[in-house]
């Protein structure tokens, strides 16, 4: 059975505007995958799109053998694991509560060891007790980031596409560098897959196996970091003056601003 998600002439509209225009690609499973581009390229739309959030205008999501739209609500909860900017939580609610949600789609037989697992791996067991309302934004993130590991969990670790949006925004390097190390080695068991919208073009072109850039909608790059990520590709569609250079201890491109 195939996990790859496939995507054939999506469009999306908001009134007259093309959020979407016509975006055709295929994902194979396992990969760490980085949506970039510029403000308003439609970077969070196409993610929201991929994951059935939203209903295409025209085109169409494929999960493995069935439409996204065909998959039963409960076995794509158990197949698909999103996290979004902003999930906020407006009454009090312990930490491990909000990563035992993640457990809803399944059984209540493990929940609990699985959520003392993802937090211990997220490096979020030390907030369990608090309120979630009183953590950092950067904490916050840490459980978010748990709550979906657990929805995706099977025994033998995490299976099933992982969509992410802006999952760093708030974390320190420290905390950055862990999140990404810890969903890079989830995925390299070839189980879990990744996608996540990242603004941080370093961080993209550090762990991503793939990159996808958008411009107004539209794909206009996609392939390996080193493809994707040159100077004049992206001078071009982010309209920075910036430099590229290709450091040789880790051979990947590291993006630069000019001064």
């Amino acid at each position: 059975m195939s996990d790859s998600l496939r995507v054939r002439g999506l469009r999306f509209n908001h009134g007259t505007r093309a959020l979407i225009d016509d975006v055709s690609i295929t994902l194979p499973s396992g990969e760490m995958i980085a949506l970039i581009g510029p403000n308003g390229a439609g970077k969070s739309t196409l993610l929201r799109l991929l994951t059935g959030f939203l209903t295409p205008a025209a085109g169409e999501c494929w999960l493995g053998e069935r439409p996204l739209k065909a998959w039963p609500r409960t076995l794509l909860a158990q197949r698909r694991a999103v996290m979004r900017q902003q999930n906020s939580v407006t009454f009090p609610l312990p930490a491990e509560e909000v990563v035992a949600m993640g457990r809803a789609p399944w059984p209540p037989g493990k929940a609990q060891a699985v959520i003392e697992e993802v937090m211990q791996i997220t490096g979020s067991l030390e907030l369990v007790g608090r309120d979630y309302r009183s953590l950092s934004g950067g904490e916050q993130q840490r459980v978010q980031l748990a709550r979906v590991l657990a929805q995706l969990w099977h025994d033998d670790g995490p299976r099933g596409w992982l969509f992410l949006d802006e999952p760093t925004s708030a974390l320190d390097l420290f905390w950055q560098q862990h999140s990404l190390r810890l969903l890079h080695k989830l995925t390299r068991n070839g189980g879990l897959s990744v996608c996540m919208v990242l603004h941080d073009l370093n961080l993209a072109s550090l762990w991503s196996d793939r990159v996808l850039l958008l411009h107004q909608g539209k794909l206009v790059a996609q392939g390996a970091p080193q493809d994707v990520m040159t100077e004049s590709t992206l001078t071009r569609w982010y309209q920075a003056d910036l430099r590229v250079v290709m450091p040789q201890e880790q051979g990947r491109p590291q993006i630069q601003l000019r001064a």
